[in-house]
């Protein structure tokens, strides 16, 4: 597959709180052929740690457009 499947953007950020629903997107991505990019970022509201993850689909790195 040359580009992400139902008309996704080759570069996503992904961003929730720091939780296992959090975790399941990052991972539903993945199973969906996406890359992580680079580190998680977090951060803290006041009341939860929110977390931050970039992906991109494969070649997207190479100068590749959707």
């Amino acid at each position: 597959m040359t580009q992400p499947p139902d008309g996704l953007p080759i570069y996503r950020v992904l961003t929730g709180p720091d939780d296992a629903s959090f975790c399941h997107k990052v991972s539903d991505a993945l199973k969906l052929g996406y890359q992580l990019h680079g580190a998680p970022a977090l951060t803290f509201n006041g009341k939860d740690v929110i977390v931050a993850q970039a992906v991109t689909w494969p070649g997207a790195q190479n100068g590749a457009r959707d």
